[in-house]
């Protein structure tokens, strides 16, 4: 049987879940205001574009559209509530691929910033992109996490601070 593109990505999505939550859930809000360079963004808020990300998926695969004007952020003040906020955007994403068609990953998407168009692409690439997205900014949230002897934990194997042998 032919899985949909969906459910392809759900399953990538959930593959990528865990580890991100682990790693979201070892950030400490006292250090949510540091950064390693005055040009890098602070913990806090890379924390928080991971714990979006999957909401990013949400808003393509049923809204088509992202506007930077209306797309609102929590302002989490606590570990718990960047946690919780990772899981309920997972909830939305897996909810939204687990009933997408491929027909409609086909459609457009578009990405906007005040109404106008920044760019435009099927939402079957922008979901696939995002998912790259939050593997990348995981990744980072992991530099940020060793430069404040955070334990890291393993994501695709053993890390030095939880080795499996």
């Amino acid at each position: 049987m032919n899985e949909t593109l969906g459910a392809l990505f759900l399953k990538e999505l959930e593959a990528e879940a865990a580890a991100t939550r682990k790693c979201l859930e070892r950030i400490p809000e006292s250090l949510f205001g540091w950064k390693p360079h005055e040009k890098s963004m602070n913990l806090g808020y890379l924390a928080l574009i991971v714990a979006e990300i999957p909401r990013w998926i949400t808003y393509i695969v049923e809204k088509g559209e992202i506007d930077f004007e209306t797309f609102g952020h929590l302002q989490p003040q606590t570990t718990a509530e960047l946690v919780s906020h990772f899981d309920d955007n997972l909830n939305g994403a897996k909810h939204a691929l687990s009933k997408v068609s491929n027909e409609a990953l086909g459609k457009t998407f578009f990405l906007k910033n005040k109404r106008q168009v920044l760019l435009s692409s099927s939402a079957k690439e922008n979901v696939s992109s995002s998912i790259n997205h939050l593997v990348h900014h995981r990744g980072q949230l992991t530099v940020y996490m060793r430069l404040n002897d955070i334990p890291v934990p393993s994501i695709y194997g053993p890390s030095a601070d939880e080795k499996i042998f």
